[in-house]
């Protein structure tokens, strides 16, 4: 078909364009990869090879309906279709006339409709649409960027177009317009508007590439500074190379600093290669941060920095003394370290380990160290570090690397010999991240840690001369090879007449003067401080002591302030209005014996305590009922103890039968405490031999000891705190095994008198001092259950 030929109505195929708007009077070439366009298309070739292109409106969309494109569009001819591939067609096309879709019809494969011709409409002012035909051609002469895609000879066929509106629609084909702007001038029917809205367009884009031209040129700018400093400070290095001043300021100091620092050649020479690296590096470089960072932490630590020793053992120990009561061993062991420090200087450091309950000054004796000493000292928290890099540090490669907490440590006492308190070291834990109990061992071993290696700094540090005292409220939870490592000095419990003293002596002259207090104005006797040891604490150690008493204190401040009185004198009977209602009750001491009740010692991480084991028997076919929330260890305690009674039953005038024909329930009150140890094994087979025979227990007695299947008892551990606990109960009388009797050495003199010690080798001798025969019991009137028929037990060996 000849592409002038007449406009009139007529029905075409019609494709819908994704992003493009076609114009009358131009050229556009497009692919066409859809069926429904496909098919337009091969409809458009089998007839005249005119098609309507028309504008989705939303691009994204598929596949089109009547609803997804504009009603106007262009009726076009094609000139050449090729199949660029067997699922795409590269369509070059002519726009004959601007049409407006009259009807549509969906129903085929493509989509064709009714076109109604939508001409131009007469130009109304001849000379203003020459004039705007001028100024669109000096607009697009003038603006190179708008025009520089656009071929020479296409532009000029534009500028040389003396129609507006033809010009209007080559100039919006070219620009590089939104298709909705696009869309907006192709219905715009008269030509001197449409070129109006055109005009418009191109003082719109020539705005925004003015703009995004000063931006470039500011980053051009910025980046040409950037360089012409680069440029400028490499110039620098060469003239000052040229000069021998080669070095910069910081460059100069860093030389300057390691040479007075007279370090091992070794760590000198890699500090200054590391200078050298930096005077190498460009200003502002992320390299250049990380080795500035580097040897700042290098040239701050004390390398060749000590303190000196106190040598007056006497001044020492005066202020060991005056800092803590008591706590023997640890002063006696910091006095024979200065003693052999004055005998031979060249010794090194120590490493000890103070274990203890809670409280009882494991952390400000370390510090009163520091002070006898004379050293500095500087305090590392342990508890819950699960990462080994706490300890050895990062790779200083690393973003945000710094040196691990023994070198910290170090930074911070400025001192190259301090005393170093590992504090809470059984609280170390392991995980995904390492073992940090692991990096420890060569940190406390004495032949490794003359070359202690972090790893930021990647050179060997001299820690053989740091004093380390680690604390642990126990030794469970410590790795063996750690442990082995440490000298072990425990910490114990201490008796009330100790923390009498404590708190006489320290506690409350201290908290008077932190709470501005003189002695006159605040009281405390003696009475009233048993009074708040028994009834407001119970503890190892002194620390809610010393808690109660800055109670009392703050309500004296009080007290004083509203001139209420002027002093306040505080005796036994009288605390409740100064510390509230006593949260615990006196000591229940029991004044007869019973049957089944026994008293056993037990320790914990706070201190000793009485257990009570309980043991009933019923009727019933020989079950063993254990509650009390108990350990595995504790339960197999009580296994072995009923075997030997089983073995032994005939001898301790049981009937032989008595696990065939009763039920055995053992209780160990606090059962939402949990319990284990073997330690409890006396006490489980004095209570089961009490219940089965009838014969009652001695209220006054309480023991501890393993036992075994053959009735030997075997040693415990945690002596003196049980002990002490004993006391602290009214117990006059403490059955312990006999390997333990080297051990009462180390018990408090006060506990020693005042308790009468039992030692035993087998449990049929801690039986005949803990069990009343029956004749004594009748006379005590104790009540004995009937256990079985037999009328008559047989007595043998003093206890049933």
């Amino acid at each position: 078909m000849n592409p002038s030929k007449s406009m009139q109505i007529r029905e075409l195929p019609i494709i819908p364009l994704r992003g493009l708007t076609m114009f009358p009077g131009v050229y556009m070439t497009f692919s066409v990869e859809r069926q429904q366009s496909l098919a337009a298309l091969k409809a458009a070739a089998d007839t005249d090879y005119n098609i309507f292109l028309v504008t989705q409106r939303d691009a994204a969309v598929a596949a089109p309906t009547t609803e997804d494109i504009y009603g106007y569009g262009v009726v076009c001819h094609i000139s050449s279709v090729s199949n660029a591939s067997g699922k795409m067609s590269s369509v070059s096309v002519e726009g004959l006339y601007r049409g407006k879709i009259a009807a549509l019809n969906e129903d085929d494969a493509y989509i064709k409709g009714l076109i109604v011709p939508a001409p131009d409409a007469p130009v109304a002012d001849e000379e203003k649409a020459s004039l705007l035909m001028k100024v669109c051609a000096d607009l697009l002469k003038d603006n190179e960027q708008l025009t520089e895609h656009i071929h020479p000879m296409s532009m000029f066929g534009i500028i040389t177009t003396n129609e507006p509106g033809l010009m209007a629609n080559r100039v919006a084909q070219t620009l590089n317009l939104f298709y909705t702007d696009k869309q907006t001038v192709l219905e715009e029917l008269e030509p001197t508007a449409r070129l109006e809205l055109v005009i418009e367009y191109i003082n719109q884009l020539t705005s925004v590439l003015s703009y995004e031209q000063e931006l470039n040129e500011a980053t051009n700018e910025q980046m040409n500074r950037s360089q012409r400093e680069y440029y400028l400070r490499e110039q620098m290095k060469v003239i000052q190379h040229e000069l021998g001043e080669d070095d910069g300021d910081d460059i100069y100091e860093y030389r300057e600093k390691i040479g007075e620092m007279k370090l091992d050649e070794s760590i000198e020479k890699k500090l200054l290669k590391e200078v050298s690296r930096l005077a190498k590096q460009p200003f502002g470089s992320a390299e250049g941060s990380v080795i500035r960072s580097y040897l700042d932490v290098c040239l701050e630590l004390p390398w060749n920095t000590k303190t000196t020793d106190t040598t007056d053992l006497n001044k020492a120990r005066k202020q060991l003394d005056d800092d803590h009561f008591g706590l023997t061993k640890v002063k006696e062991r910091i006095i024979e370290y200065l003693a052999v420090r004055r005998f031979a200087p060249g010794t090194g450091g120590a490493l000890l380990c103070l274990v203890g309950p809670p409280g009882t000054g494991k952390t400000s004796i370390a510090l009163s160290i520091a002070k006898a000493l004379g050293r500095k000292s500087v305090r590392i928290s342990l508890g819950g570090v699960d990462d080994e890099a706490e300890i050895r540090g990062h790779r200083k490669t690393y973003l945000g690397a710094m040196p691990g907490r023994i070198i910290a440590g170090l930074k911070t006492a400025e001192s190259s010999n301090p005393v170093m308190i590992l504090d809470e070291i059984d609280k170390l834990n392991s995980s995904h991240r390492g073992d940090p109990a692991s990096a420890l061992l060569e940190v406390l071993d004495p032949e490794q840690n003359k070359s202690f290696r972090d790893n930021y700094l990647e050179l060997p540090y001299d820690l053989s001369d740091v004093f380390f005292i680690a604390t642990a409220n126990t030794t469970d939870t410590i790795p063996r090879a750690l442990l082995d490592r440490m000298e072990l000095i425990e910490l114990s419990s201490y008796t009330d007449e100790e923390k009498l003293s404590i708190a006489k002596n320290y506690l409350v002259p201290k908290q008077r003067k932190k709470h501005g207090l003189k002695a006159a104005q605040l009281k405390i006797s003696d009475d009233a401080i048993r009074e708040i040891m028994t009834l407001y604490t119970r503890e190892s150690g002194v620390r809610n002591l010393e808690r109660r008493i800055a109670a009392i204190c703050r309500k004296t401040v009080v007290i004083l302030t509203d001139g209420e009185r002027k002093s306040v004198s505080i005796r036994s009977g009288g605390l409740q209005p100064y510390l509230g209602a006593p949260r615990y009750k006196p000591e229940q001491r029991r004044s007869s014996d019973a049957v089944g009740l026994v008293r056993g010692l037990a320790w914990t991480a706070a201190g000793g305590e009485v257990l009570d084991v309980e043991a009933a028997v019923c009727p019933g076919s020989g079950k063993l009922e254990l509650t009390g929330n108990l350990g595995s260890v504790m339960k197999e305690s009580c296994q072995a103890a009923l075997s030997y009674i089983r073995s032994h039953a005939k001898e301790l005038g049981i009937d032989p039968d008595f696990h065939k024909n009763l039920d055995i329930h053992l209780h160990f009150p606090e059962g939402a405490v949990p319990k284990d140890g073997p330690s409890a094994g006396i006490t489980v087979t004095v209570a089961l031999v009490s219940a089965l025979s009838g014969c009652p227990v001695r209220h006054s007695v309480a023991m501890t000891g393993e036992i075994s299947l053959t009735g030997r008892v075997m040693a415990i551990g945690g002596l003196k705190e049980k002990t002490m606990a004993a006391l602290r109960n009214g117990v006059d009388t403490v059955i312990i095994p006999a390997e333990n009797e080297p051990d009462l050495e180390e018990i408090d003199q006060t506990v020693r008198n005042a308790l009468n010690f039992v030692c035993v080798d087998r449990i049929d001798k801690a039986l005949s001092t803990a069990l009343v025969p029956r004749q004594q019991a009748s006379a005590h009137e104790v009540v004995i259950p009937k256990l079985h028929d037999k009328a008559d037990v047989k007595v043998e060996h003093g206890y049933a």
